[in-house]
């Protein structure tokens, strides 16, 4: 020790650490954390990804099937592309193992920010997830079994006179992915309206007055989110609406509550 530097003094308080070092470690390690977290999602799609493979033919032809079951009498789809063949059923398994993953998926992102929410945030957070992960699925089988059907059997009867309906196959999976995750998304509103509620973001009151433009805005988000038509697009306003008001609904029960606990706390204090 040079004879310039001051010596500490005894009983001195150790010095307080960098706050700039503070900060990064703990951006480091949140970065981390989230490649950790990614790094399992990722992994959770190609192990579904490698056990479908083998039934990349059969997923193909099942999620064809609304389509072949409205096309013409001797019509078939086609391949305009010489690799679309091969191409398109390993593209459609690729993307049925990420909507097969999703929970998993879910799961890791609530893994990494459920450290920074509080004990009763948790509580409520919970239910949220598995409700978003059942809303999410309940919006893909709607689009499969109901939107599906109509709209093909529409497009097949509004075929002009000497027109044959043949769909290329790489179209038609660019088409469906588009309404799967369209509705997937739409049937997420409830949720969307629980935390806008929960948060205090927008009063509940604001929400219910709001409903003119939730329901202008359900068509819109449908021209944009579904293909030119009008059948998609009002099957998916009309849901998307509903589950507006069934979110109105659950945000009444959940708010009440909220309240009295509220009220509660400060009698308490």
């Amino acid at each position: 020790m040079s004879a310039d530097s001051p010596e500490p003094e005894v009983g001195a308080p150790p010095p307080e650490p960098d706050a700039e070092k503070l900060a990064e470690g703990t951006l480091i390690s949140h970065l981390i954390e989230l490649r950790s977290r990614l790094l399992k999602a990722a992994a959770a799609i190609l192990v579904l990804f490698i056990g479908l493979v083998p039934f990349a033919e059969t997923i193909f032809t099942l999620v064809a099937t609304p389509l072949m079951e409205q096309l013409p009498e001797g019509a078939t789809m086609i391949a305009t592309q010489v690799a679309s063949p091969f191409l398109t059923p390993f593209k459609m398994t690729l993307f049925v193992a990420l909507f097969l993953a999703m929970p998993v998926i879910l799961y890791q992102l609530w893994q990494f920010i459920a450290p920074g929410l509080y004990r009763n945030e948790k509580r409520f957070a919970v239910p949220l997830l598995l409700s978003s992960i059942v809303l999410f699925y309940a919006g893909v089988s709607f689009a499969y079994y109901v939107v599906f059907p109509l709209m093909f059997s529409f497009f097949a009867a509004a075929a002009p006179e000497g027109v044959t309906m043949m769909t290329d196959i790489s179209a038609y999976l660019d088409f469906i992915l588009t309404l799967f995750f369209a509705f997937g998304i739409a049937f997420e509103v409830p949720i969307a309206t629980v935390m806008l509620v929960s948060s205090g973001l927008v009063p509940l009151k604001t929400l219910g007055q709001a409903r003119p433009y939730v329901f202008l805005g359900a068509f819109v988000a449908g021209m944009f989110l579904t293909p030119p038509d009008a059948i998609s697009q009002t099957l998916l306003a009309v849901p998307v609406y509903l589950l507006y008001e069934s979110g109105l609904v659950l945000c009444r029960i959940l708010g009440a509550e909220r309240t009295e606990a509220q009220e509660e706390e400060s009698g308490a204090s």
